[in-house]
């Protein structure tokens, strides 16, 4: 039990200081569009590179863990996601672009190979709950991004915060050297061969109609959960009249409730004994949020907005940990590390795809609000698909 503990806190730790790269440039964005001379709200644009970027890293992650190793794997996430936060800080719009696809292929990665670490530590009966508290490290990390962000910009200006972020990565990559050995020595799944077989990956996830819908639901989860972290801070503050310490306040709020949401939601699962209810309930509920953050306004009390913000990071944040749980039990052959890695491929290209379009519906329509409710019946309809016979 002792080396379960070690593992969940090492690699939610991993997990943590990559989010913060990622969720950190959506809060920097209101603070440095006048600088940088980009609209805030094109954001999604960062975001979209990010996740191309994770998409194409994760298809080719499993052989990456094999051949280096799980922790050496978390290693190098952590590198090229603090040296992308440093590119940010630039504020060269190339740069910075280069910076997204930095981020992007360390966050591509990290989810197999912290599964790879706990799959053979992890009893059955609890599953779902480890890879969720495994999985709020993502929350976690916007949690840090939105309370400690802010004031670094205050205090230093955007540049320095976005540096911070990356010496903050750098740090954590250098404090896992003595693990190492101990988990790299365990190297499993190497019978994933080369370029040859990533194909079959794609077709591994097609061929299994769990896995397959399980994969294709993610994208648009992952998908609405990004647009939450992405556009929370700008939409609250040029719709709902918030400052950004204000803003970044309720964007902390609603990760923790997403790393609330997660623990909570892998135990139910475990208690339930099914995974698919609880990622259908999750669908509707974050479809529903969406539609009711539409309806925001500066006339709510900021009670109100904390209220709801805090359920749809709950919904919207907290079911991932639920779903690598669930490709981890359906894995053909045991191949967990591949199946993660093909199944994540289709995860990260809802990011790739919905702030896209979100960005876009702004950009056609100017209305934030129209853009939440498309995504919000993506959800929708992926939640209900689970209740299907």
């Amino acid at each position: 039990m002792k080396d379960l503990v070690v593992a969940v806190a090492l690699t939610t730790a991993v997990q943590a200081m990559v989010a913060v790269a990622v969720f950190a440039p959506a809060v920097l964005a209101p603070a440095a569009q006048g600088e940088i001379g980009i609209a805030a709200s094109s954001i999604g644009i960062f975001t979209t590179l990010v996740y191309l970027a994770a998409a194409f890293c994760a298809l080719f992650s499993g052989g990456f863990v094999a051949r280096h190793g799980p922790m050496r794997v978390n290693q190098h996430c952590l590198l090229w996601a603090g040296g992308g936060a440093a590119l940010c800080a630039s504020g060269v719009p190339s740069m910075i672009a280069l910076g997204a696809l930095a981020i992007g292929m360390g966050h591509g990665s990290v989810t197999p190979a912290s599964v790879t670490i706990l799959v053979k530590r992890t009893p059955d009966r609890l599953r779902n709950l480890i890879m969720s508290v495994r999985q709020s490290g993502v929350p976690i990390g916007g949690a840090i991004a939105g309370a400690l962000v802010p004031p670094l910009i205050l205090a230093y200006g955007w540049r320095v915060a976005a540096l911070v972020v990356g010496v903050l990565c750098l740090s954590c990559a250098v404090a896992l050297q003595p693990w190492r050995r101990q988990y790299d020595d365990e190297r499993e799944d190497a019978r994933h061969s080369g370029p040859a077989s990533h194909l079959a990956l794609i077709r591994m996830v097609f061929a299994h109609a769990k896995l397959r819908q399980v994969a294709l639901t993610s994208f648009a989860y992952a998908g609405i959960q990004l647009c939450l972290a992405s556009y929370l801070v700008v939409y609250l503050t040029e719709r709902a009249g918030l400052s950004l310490v204000g803003a970044g306040a309720v964007f902390s709020l609603a990760m923790t409730g997403g790393v609330v949401g997660r623990v909570v939601w892998g135990a139910v699962a475990d208690y339930l004994g099914s995974a698919r209810i609880v990622l259908g309930s999750l669908g509707v509920s974050m479809g529903l949020c969406a539609f009711a953050i539409a309806q925001l306004s500066p006339q709510w009390p900021y009670a109100a907005v904390i209220a709801l913000c805090v359920v749809f990071g709950a919904s919207a944040i907290g079911w991932s940990g639920v779903f690598v749980a669930e490709v981890a039990r359906v894995a053909p052959d045991g191949n967990v590390a591949l199946a993660t890695g093909a199944s994540l491929t289709f995860t990260y290209l809802g990011p790739v795809v919905m702030p896209f379009v979100y960005w876009l519906v702004v950009v056609l329509t100017n209305s934030y609000p129209l853009a939440f409710m498309l995504v919000g019946a993506a959800a929708l309809i992926a939640g209900f698909s689970y209740f299907r016979k």
